[in-house]
């Protein structure tokens, strides 16, 4: 992206490629009338901007999993950030057995103490800088992680919908395996976790839960359930249930808590590092594709709208607050949810021109938005855009493809970054997101969550730093 000097020569390009994305020349600041500055209504709350701060899953919360220092330190960045919408913040399994990575947070290990904590330091932190938190709403994501769980260091300890034609062998899962697929009793008792994580949730003060639903994780893999029996699995009724009784049950615990979700709109299958290249996972007799969610069955490299745009209509029905868009699963498919140029460790390299990603997740989320009005979305794939971010995020919301625009990566290295597009203030260069993905390949390595390459608080952290130059010598 750092090849393109203005607006114009990225529209050159952009016309080269299947990527029509919507391009302002100019990026407005609010003063000047920038779409990103108009508040919006959530559940009757109002949001004083279209930024939001996506959640995303930290590596280091204490062994029992409630916060410490370092992670507040990324709370307090949110809440500076300048985005009125913390979507989330953090991703907080439920119970212990559903952590993604040793080090995640808890639920029942932070309760109502360990949660405020993290609320006061993203309004602490926003109040200083901007001094009212009037217009500020602050989420909890509420997850468990299903296949790709892994409580401890000793690997995986998947828990899983259904057994997956593709994804089982993929990731280690042994077919003949039963006892590792939730049985209906363990999930009636999994809806009880979230609703008394919610219930802490709403005693902290948080002012909505988001309850995770993208990226291949347990309700997502519910949702292309169709293998499985019983009241969880089968038609989309059956296969909604879970996230739906969950909606329900939070909705009657804490009427006053607004509930979000992050939903992955669609996904495609696996794909794998193979040579110099990233290629779809191969697929003999696993056509028709029955096992993803968004996916074309016949022709699964390619979306389907229909289910994805049927279960958004049905969570409005429900009084859902808003929807937060995402695509894909970050183990299987990270080109897809996270266009980059560099992958992470773990990756392959990119199959297309990342723009070609980033106008994909904005285009699947205009189709939805024009499909089910009414309800407030939140879009994602942004970050790779880089310095045009702020063009492409104002374009999108004055003309209608999206209410709110979401980033992650981009405030781990530029934690003010709303700010200062809204200010007008020239940005930061130094501080923008190159899409390195090492705060992805940190993770992956049991590494505490952030930019290693651009945060200075991260350059010094040792031996995380120097672990990190070692990995990335060793990928190179």
């Amino acid at each position: 992206m750092a090849r393109f000097r203005d607006a114009a020569s990225l529209r050159s390009h952009l016309a080269s490629l299947p990527a029509p994305l919507p391009l302002d020349d100019m990026a407005l600041s609010a003063a000047e009338g920038s779409p990103l500055a108009t508040p919006i209504e959530l559940g009757g709350r109002t949001v004083g901007n279209r930024f939001a701060i996506h959640p995303m899953e930290g590596w280091d919360a204490s062994q029992r999993g409630e916060p410490t220092d370092i992670l507040l330190r990324r709370w307090q960045s949110f809440g500076a950030s300048g985005a009125k919408l913390i979507w989330g913040g953090e991703a907080v399994a439920v119970v212990p057995e559903g952590r993604a990575n040793p080090r995640q947070l808890v639920a029942p290990a932070c309760g109502r103490d360990g949660f405020a904590r993290l609320l006061a330091a993203a309004k602490d932190a926003h109040r200083e800088a901007y001094g009212t938190t009037d217009d500020l709403l602050v989420a909890l994501q509420l997850t468990h992680s299903g296949r790709f769980s892994q409580p401890t260091p000793a690997g995986r300890a998947s828990r899983i919908a259904f057994h997956h034609p593709v994804l089982d062998a993929r990731h280690g899962v042994d077919p003949a395996d039963e006892g590792c697929v939730l049985s209906d009793a363990e999930v009636d008792s999994l809806i009880d976790r979230y609703v008394e994580a919610a219930r802490d949730a709403a005693a902290a003060g948080f002012d909505m839960v988001d309850i995770k639903s993208c990226h291949g994780y347990l309700i997502n893999e519910f949702l292309a359930a169709r293998r499985r029996p019983g009241r969880y699995g089968g038609d989309l009724a059956g296969r909604s249930r879970l996230l739906l009784s969950i909606i329900d049950r939070i909705r009657e615990a804490c009427p006053g808590l607004l509930i979000g979700l992050r939903l992955s709109l669609f996904d495609t299958i696996p794909w794998r590092h193979v040579g110099e290249a990233g290629e779809p996972w191969p697929l003999e007799g696993a056509v028709p594709y029955d096992a993803g969610f968004g996916v074309d069955e016949q022709n699964p490299l390619t979306m389907d709208l229909a289910e994805p745009i049927e279960l958004l209509t049905m969570l409005r029905e429900r009084g859902v607050a808003a929807v937060n868009l995402s695509a894909g699963c970050p183990y299987a498919t990270p080109h897809l949810l996270r266009p980059a140029y560099f992958p992470p460790s773990d990756g392959y390299p990119p199959p297309e021109d990342p723009l070609v990603g980033v106008w994909r997740q904005l285009d699947a989320a205009r189709q939805a938005r024009t499909a089910v009005p009414g309800l407030p979305l939140v879009g994602s794939g942004y970050t790779y855009l880089q310095e045009f971010l702020p063009h492409v995020a104002q374009a999108a919301v004055r003309d209608g493809w999206i209410d709110i625009v979401g980033i992650g990566r981009m405030v781990l290295s530029y934690p003010t970054f709303p700010a200062d597009v809204l200010a007008g203030a020239t940005l930061r260069r130094g501080g923008i997101c190159r899409t390195f993905s090492d705060c992805t390949t940190a993770p992956r390595n049991g590494l505490r969550s952030g930019c290693y390459p651009l945060d200075a608080f991260y350059k010094r952290l040792e031996p995380e730093a120097s672990t990190m130059k070692a990995i990335k010598q060793g990928a190179g």
